[in-house]
C-alpha cells in the first residue's frame, strides 16, 4: 500500500470526535494520521510507535528538568512534546490500519501516557527548584497539585469509560448526534496539546510560572467537575432501589 493510499484509509477509519477537544480534533489527530501513514510505509508496528512517542516526549521532559530555561529551550521542549503527542495518536491509528489492535498494545499506550503526565509535572518541580527565583517556597507545591489533578483526570476518565456498559452489537441503531463544537472548545484548557503550548513561555520565568499556575487552577476545577459528573453517571447505573429492597427482603 502506498503512503497516499494509507493516508486515505486512515481518514476513513477515525474514532468518534465525541468528547475530544478542538486541538485534538483539528491538529493532533491529523498530525498523527500523517505519522501513522509514514510509520506504515516504514514497516513499524504500533508498539514501536508508542515507544518512539515515549522517547521523544521523555527527551523533552528531561530537558525541562536538566536545562536552564531559555527561549531556545522553550521552542525545543514545545516541539518535542507536540511530536510525542502526535505519535501517541499515530500508534492507535496505525493499529487500526494494520488490524492488529490488542489489549497489550492498549496497556502500553496508557502506561506511557500516565508516565508522561506524571513525569512532566515532576520535571517542572525540579526546574522550579533548580533554576527559578521563586517569590516563596510555596510555589513548589503548584506542580504537585497540578500533577495530582492531571493524573486524576486521566485515570478517572479511563476508569469511567471501562466501567460503563458497552452497547451490544446491533442495538442502538439511531444515528449518533454530531460532536458538539461548544464542548470541543470548552475542553481546550485540559487538552494535553494546549498544555504543550504553555512551554513556549519557558524563556520567561515569570510568564511561565504565572501561566503554569493558571493552568493548574483550571485543571483543579475541571478535576472537581469531572469527578462529580463521572460519579453521578456511574451511580445512575446502580440497581434500582426497588430491586435492591426486594433482594434484601426476608424470604418466607
Amino acid at each position: 500500500m502506498t503512503y497516499t493510499a494509507a493516508l486515505r484509509r486512515l481518514r476513513g477509519a477515525q474514532k468518534t470526535a465525541k468528547g475530544v477537544s478542538l486541538y485534538s480534533r483539528l491538529v493532533n489527530r491529523p498530525l498523527g494520521r500523517i505519522l501513522a501513514a509514514a510509520a506504515y510505509r516504514a514497516g513499524l508496528g504500533p508498539n514501536q510507535v508508542t515507544l518512539l512517542s515515549a522517547a521523544v516526549s521523555g527527551t523533552a521532559i528531561a530537558a525541562v528538568a536538566l536545562v536552564r530555561p531559555s527561549w531556545p529551550l522553550a521552542f525545543g521542549v514545545w516541539a518535542g512534546l507536540v511530536l510525542g503527542f502526535a505519535l501517541d495518536s499515530a500508534d492507535g491509528q496505525l493499529a487500526r490500519l494494520r488490524g492488529i489492535s490488542s489489549p497489550a498494545g492498549e496497556w502500553l499506550d496508557h502506561f506511557v501516557d500516565c508516565a508522561k503526565i506524571t513525569a512532566l509535572h515532576g520535571a517542572v518541580l525540579i526546574s522550579f527548584h533548580r533554576f527559578f527565583e521563586l517569590p516563596a517556597q510555596g510555589w513548589l507545591l503548584v506542580p504537585l497539585a497540578f500533577q495530582l489533578a492531571a493524573v486524576l483526570i486521566f485515570f478517572g476518565g479511563l476508569l469511567t469509560d471501562k466501567l460503563k456498559p458497552k452497547r451490544a452489537p446491533g442495538t442502538g441503531n439511531a444515528p449518533a448526534a454530531p460532536p458538539s463544537r461548544v464542548r470541543a472548545v470548552a475542553l481546550l484548557p485540559v487538552d494535553y496539546g494546549v498544555l504543550c503550548a504553555l512551554f513556549l513561555l519557558l524563556g520567561s520565568e515569570r510568564a511561565f510560572r504565572l501561566g503554569y499556575a493558571a493552568f493548574c487552577a483550571v485543571y483543579v476545577l475541571f478535576c472537581a467537575a469531572f469527578s462529580a459528573k463521572w460519579f453521578r453517571e456511574l451511580s445512575a447505573l446502580a440497581a434500582p432501589a426497588g430491586a435492591e429492597s426486594a433482594s434484601s427482603a426476608p424470604r418466607s
